[in-house]
């Protein structure tokens, strides 16, 4: 039978199929569809089912999440009185730029005070069991598995069926539910007022800063973009927000004005003695992070504060692979502004070796116009992600940009890498998330990101 073929109410139908040690049956009688329960996966066969969710594409709303999360008993973490049984604080974070960093930071300084913490952040670079961590390890293999399997048999029937990002938002709940921690730190995937992660009932809202970036989702101006971003914020709950764009700005305030959420602005600094991640926004980043933490309450020493920077790990943020790489993955304008700047702190003048790769549905101009100053030459590998920009597109972007810029494609990562180590400048890895993942694979020797749920 086809996914979508329709039954008389009255039609009594039995489908089985079966796929290696998978065995479906699905029983419909009267208008009731039965679904009998799925014999556990392994963790491959748990993720081909997972990504096979992604053919559901980006569907915003809560209604989803909000049965799942009713369904697997996590309905408390819906109401900020009763999810003291599952955690005593969550903290939600959503902004355009650095919500990964931010969370990271509040995840490291957390457990350098004692305190056990769940963190689920998006997307992942290398393995998909980045996303879930509890106290700074992994969800496990067998837990994945477990969780979704669970999830699976649960969903089978469901119109609308739950999307890719919606059971990863559940499984995470789910794993931290069964964790005992002392607090969530969720980051949000796409925007932020329907986004799965807005179901959950936070202590603090956390901004970072607001941007252009998935204007076809979020809306073409920065107000229209920060709307989304703001919908995180609840009645009476406080946010603490970084410095934004006047219109962004704008539209924070009157948000938390309409849901009497206490609201505050961070526009200092925190300057750590030791910090793992570098740059001036990384201490904006900072002070963004401890701020909200003192908002929510959570009780973190100056030795905590001070260690758990020193100790954050966040790959792809200006990542010194070696002594004269650099991984980031910055994937808008803004970021790849920021990263520039980043460059110049650390670099002075010296100018980069760039390994562009873009994704398609990016401002491929800005990006350019950005990072070409810092640039000494630019080498274009084609890469494997399906969403990838053509190399022949962003050359054809710099050459009529800066035609003095000698760029050169190549057809794979590899023979990018090895052309630019025979140049003598620093080399910079850099322009989207994706592609940050696929180099560090490679250069582990570890299977990418897309590759993880082969058969």
């Amino acid at each position: 039978m086809s996914p979508g073929t329709r039954l008389d109410r009255h039609d009594l139908a039995s489908e089985k199929t079966a796929r290696g040690d998978q065995s479906i049956a699905i029983l419909f009688r009267r208008g009731t569809v039965n679904v009998a329960p799925l014999s556990r996966l392994n963790y491959k066969q748990a993720l081909a089912w997972l990504y096979s969710l992604q053919r559901f594409g980006i569907k915003l709303g809560l209604e989803n999440i909000r049965r799942l999360l009713d369904e697997l008993g996590l309905e408390n973490l819906r109401s900020a009185r009763r999810h003291q049984n599952i955690c005593s604080k969550v903290i939600h974070v959503a902004g355009t730029n650095g919500k990964g960093s931010v969370c990271a930071m509040i995840d490291s300084i957390c457990r350098a005070n004692g305190h056990r913490t769940g963190l689920f952040t998006s997307p992942h670079l290398v393995t998909f069991r980045e996303r879930i961590r509890v106290n700074g390890k992994m969800i496990s293999e067998d837990a994945v598995t477990g969780g979704l399997t669970t999830i699976r048999n649960l969903v089978a029937d469901w119109d609308p069926h739950p999307t890719f990002f919606e059971v990863t938002t559940a499984l995470a709940l789910k794993h931290f539910a069964e964790s005992k921690i002392d607090l969530v730190i969720l980051e949000t995937g796409l925007g932020g007022r329907l986004d799965a992660t807005n179901a959950v009932q936070s202590n603090v809202s956390i901004i970072t800063p607001i941007d252009f970036d998935h204007e076809e989702w979020l809306g073409n101006t920065l107000a229209e973009i920060a709307g989304e971003k703001a919908g995180i914020i609840k009645p009476g709950v406080p946010v603490v927000s970084a410095p934004q764009p006047p219109e962004a700005e704008k539209v924070i305030r009157s948000r938390a004005a309409e849901f009497s959420a206490p609201l505050q602005f961070v526009n200092e600094c925190y300057n750590p003695s030791q910090g793992a991640l570098r740059g001036q926004h990384q201490k904006q980043n900072a002070a963004l992070a401890i701020a909200a933490m003192h908002t929510a309450k959570i009780h973190i020493s100056e030795r905590a504060i001070v260690n758990g920077l020193a100790a954050t790990e966040w790959p792809a943020r200006f990542q010194n692979w070696d002594e004269r790489t650099i991984i980031d993955g910055a994937h808008n304008a803004g970021a790849a502004r920021v990263l520039a700047q980043t460059w110049r702190e650390v670099f002075d003048d010296q100018k980069a070796t760039l390994v562009l790769a873009v994704l398609s549905d990016k401002d491929l101009r800005r990006i350019c116009a950005a990072f070409a100053p810092i640039a000494e030459s630019v080498l274009l590998p084609k890469i494997r992600s399906e969403r990838a920009a053509a190399p022949e597109a962003l050359g054809k972007v710099l050459s009529g940009m800066t035609p003095a810029l000698p760029y050169s494609i190549t057809s794979s990562i590899d023979d990018a890498l090895a052309l630019a180590r025979a140049q003598p400048n620093p080399i910079l890895i850099t322009g989207s998330l994706h592609f940050a993942g696929e180099v560090l694979a490679h250069l582990r020797g570890e299977p990418a990101a897309f590759e993880e749920c082969a058969q």
